[in-house]
């Protein structure tokens, strides 16, 4: 049975209580996934910054420069995404999560092909993004939405640059 999904910007204080639930799953998610993503969480999101960049998500990602959308389900909501721009020509998207209890169901393939979407819409004519070298579905999904591999686009430490694969589609 195709669940119903409904995918839209999250514009209420209670909308971006859901989203910041969200990503703290995600960041649980990434902590547990390995050893070695483990040790890059608490470095890159150590728990004090991480709360402090939730609270600025709505800043961030304001329109008419980015977007932050949820995917809801019965009411629910279970996944969000976002991007926010880093040039006048270039977004970046960050934070696409769906939550376990509906993972696998293309919601997340959803929140993608509408933030794309968003992004052409709004006038970019490229979107940047990097994911774990581990996650596989996950660069299944860009490579299948259309985005092709690049190297990174932002200074890392070499560490991580080790870590992630680096994604770009043009618009």
């Amino acid at each position: 049975m195709k669940t119903d999904v409904i995918i839209r910007q999250a514009t209420s204080p209670a909308d971006m209580s859901e989203v910041r639930t969200l990503c703290w799953a995600y960041r649980d998610f990434l902590e547990g996934f390995s050893a070695e993503l483990k040790e890059a969480v608490a470095f890159a999101y150590a728990k004090e910054g991480y709360a402090a960049l939730l609270e600025e998500l709505p800043v961030k990602h304001a329109r008419p420069h980015g977007v932050i959308l949820v995917a809801e389900v019965a009411g629910e909501i279970v996944g969000c995404g976002m991007f926010h721009a880093l040039t006048p020509q270039d977004v970046e998207i960050k934070r696409v999560f769906v939550d376990s209890k509906t993972r696998g169901g293309g919601i997340g393939a959803q929140l993608l092909q509408a933030l794309i979407d968003h992004a052409r819409n709004d006038g970019y004519s490229r979107i940047l993004l990097d994911t774990s070298r581990q996650f596989i579905g996950a660069q299944k999904l860009y490579e299948k939405l259309g985005f092709r591999r690049r190297g990174p686009y932002s200074a890392l430490p070499p560490a991580f640059e080790k870590l992630l694969i680096f994604y770009e589609i043009t618009l």
